[in-house]
């Protein structure tokens, strides 16, 4: 099990120039980097792979940020953008080393309403086509796509591990797995530990989140039955602290971060990593 930091805690977007925080991460003792690629041009995956080499720093994971126009149960054009987008991730994942695509991979963050029966059927099965296309493509480049529930706040489609469950069912392929997030399980789950268990072999990635989107530890979810229950199942995958200040302003305004959640957003990286450590042993 590795030890992992969202960077979006720092910086948005991130740019080939944001690979000056990798020396402090491992510094800190991070074993892996969460990349947040807003957009694919961006970052030269060839030159972030070198400057995570030198740090001596993996990347443990890519997250989908499914902005605007990136939709697989939305217009034929939304699908499209969706899946170039996906697509284009999954290729410099290959670069990067990095063995796995995370996030909200099925839908738009923010797109929550009250959607019809009907609708819903129809929005679920174009779902289901699109993440059988791109998970054959990311089979093919040895790329695993986890897809996360997110609160009902910010997604009518998936909220819960259940869900998840019946998504990677009706998909089928070998390269979708369960992503969890304490933070959104928090909202949406009865018992954080139960959905863990339940999600078993088919959890991928696993993001440590304190309840208020602060550090883990410093906050009111009862971590003990969660790191049993990640032991119990054999979890071996990546443990990510994805948290966010008003530092970074873009993503505070899209994670409705109004207030200060801690002092520093270094002590959420450094106490949250040292709690984790402490918890896991």
């Amino acid at each position: 099990m590795r030890f992992g930091i969202n960077s979006f805690l720092f910086a948005s977007p991130f740019t080939n120039a944001s690979t000056k925080l990798f020396p402090q991460f491992v510094k800190w003792g991070f074993d892996t980097v969460e990349i947040p690629v807003e957009d694919p041009s961006h970052i030269d995956p060839a030159h972030v792979k070198a400057a995570l080499d030198k740090a001596g720093l993996a990347c443990g994971s890519i997250c989908a940020c499914m902005g605007p126009g990136r939709d697989f149960r939305g217009t034929a054009a939304e699908q499209k953008t969706a899946m170039d987008y996906c697509k284009a991730l999954i290729d410099q994942a290959v670069v990067l080393g990095c063995p796995r695509l995370i996030g909200p991979v099925y839908s738009v963050v923010g797109k929550a309403d009250a959607v019809e029966p009907a609708a819903q059927k129809k929005e679920w099965a174009l779902v289901v086509k699109n993440l059988k296309q791109l998970a054959a493509y990311a089979k093919k480049r040895g790329v695993t796509i986890c897809v996360e529930p997110l609160n009902r706040f910010e997604t009518d489609f998936l909220n819960t591990c259940d869900q998840g469950l019946k998504l990677l069912k009706a998909v089928g392929s070998p390269a979708l797995k369960l992503h969890l997030d304490t933070f959104h399980m928090n909202i949406e789950e009865k018992n954080q530990a139960a959905s863990i268990i339940k999600a078993g072999k088919h959890l991928g990635h696993f993001h440590a989140c304190g309840s208020d989107r602060g550090t883990p530890g410093n906050d009111h979810i009862d971590w003990k039955p969660i790191v049993k229950a990640l032991k119990k199942i054999g979890y071996k995958g990546d443990v990510v602290i994805e948290s966010f200040t008003t530092d970074v302003k873009v993503i505070a305004r899209a994670a409705a971060i109004w207030r200060k959640m801690e002092p520093t957003r270094n002590e959420i990286a450094v106490k949250g990593l040292k709690f984790l450590k402490k918890a896991f042993k």
